[in-house]
């Protein structure tokens, strides 16, 4: 039998590499960092979510090591069963202060998250509206749960308002979306909706993983960043970008959303513990945040130079002021070859090409890092520059 389907998963896969949309997987021999090893050579890392740099940041290993030695290496469990420790608790507690949020429930990640709250809240009595250009966890996780599905167009507030109104009728109305598109490095306008949820008595998701621990005057996320903390019912995000790199997922919410997601959430349910090892780091990355603003603000001022230099040098890169910063190609061939180019130059991106985005829109993302010097982000400009000949 598989010799047929051999077959026909080869030609496929030889469409997309014929169509230049291969993603081969480069191998790093040194620890994630501003710069690291790739093929024997080392090279700038400009692709990475390491926001904050603290992916190897020496406090963070140390307290990592520290938890090996006090709870283990892992709980060999879910949470309900003997799956929780401490740790777990500390944990879900001082995220939920730092988030202003009611009470937090760890994930393995947020796609879990992402994929856990939907089916739990909501069926077909109900009505989810999402932004069009949310992240796939998202998108799966609504596919997962018979909840009625409307669709806007990204950030549209007036299409936004023309989905809840033809969701009147639902019991319940959750829009959702991204705090940070992660492909175009926009905000979403989080006050508007708002307005719109509380003008026709809809709950507000919002999708933190790209803001939490450097947005908002004490890196609070996007609903500190514009001033709605409390007008927000649930922040999903995750521990595997700014805040450590490593892995792990959370849902901080209103506190009868969390019990419910605790008795009912299927990812939370029969899914092993975060390890205590990822639990413990990550306190002390909240010990970080909560005592320095010093990395956020040296990612401000990377972001802000590389993004002058960048249009000075006629570069076509989306508008705004996040970190993350798409180089628009256009053809996805060309944005492979031209991420290759300069990965000779010692500037390690990736090209992004469908169906990561749409066909004809591909682009290198760049993402800056607090572990980047002036150096660093100056060099990674001129190489673009001879990059592109």
């Amino acid at each position: 039998m598989f010799t047929n389907v051999r077959e026909q998963l080869r030609t496929t896969l030889d469409e997309i590499t014929e169509a230049g949309l291969l993603k081969p997987e480069r191998v790093i021999t040194t620890p994630q960092s501003s710069s690291v090893s790739v093929a024997g050579r080392e090279v700038l890392n400009f692709c990475a979510n390491n926001y904050l740099g603290l992916a190897d940041n020496p406090t963070v290993v140390e307290a990592a090591k520290e938890a090996l030695d006090r709870w283990g290496f892992g709980m060999a469990s879910v949470r309900f069963i003997c799956g929780t420790q401490e740790v777990h608790k500390e944990l879900e507690t001082r995220l939920s202060d730092f988030l202003g949020m009611e009470d937090t429930v760890l994930y393995s990640s947020c796609f879990d998250a992402n994929g856990g709250v939907f089916e739990t809240l909501l069926d077909a009595q109900d009505a989810v509206i999402s932004d069009a250009l949310n992240h796939a966890s998202i998108i799966d996780g609504i596919r997962l749960s018979k909840a009625q599905r409307f669709r806007y167009a990204n950030r549209d507030m007036a299409e936004l308002e023309a989905r809840l109104k033809e969701a009147s009728e639902a019991r319940r109305r959750l829009i959702v979306t991204d705090g940070v598109f992660s492909m175009d490095g926009y905000l979403a306008p989080l006050r508007d909706i708002c307005d719109l949820a509380e003008r026709y008595d809809a709950m507000v998701m919002v999708d933190d993983s790209h803001a939490v621990g450097f947005v908002g005057p004490t890196g609070r996320g996007t609903p500190e960043l514009h001033g709605v903390t409390d007008r927000i019912d649930i922040i999903t995000g995750t521990l595997g970008k700014a805040l450590g790199g490593a892995s792990g997922g959370y849902v901080s919410a209103r506190k009868e959303i969390c019990e419910l997601l605790r008795q009912r959430s299927r990812p939370y349910l029969f899914s092993n513990s975060l390890a205590p090892v990822i639990a413990s780091a990550s306190l002390r990355i909240l010990d970080l945040l909560e005592t320095s603003n010093e990395a956020r603000e040296q990612l401000r001022s990377n972001t802000a130079r590389f993004r002058s230099e960048m249009t000075r040098a006629g570069f076509d890169i989306l508008p705004g002021d996040h970190p993350i910063v798409p180089v628009m190609i256009g053809d996805a061939a060309e944005a492979a070859a031209m991420a290759d180019r300069l990965l000779d130059l010692g500037i390690y991106v990736i090209g992004f090409s469908y169906p990561v985005v749409p066909h004809g829109q591909a682009r290198i993302r760049v993402q800056l890092s607090a572990a980047h010097s002036e150096e660093d982000v100056d060099r990674a400009v001129q190489a673009f520059i001879q990059a592109r000949g």
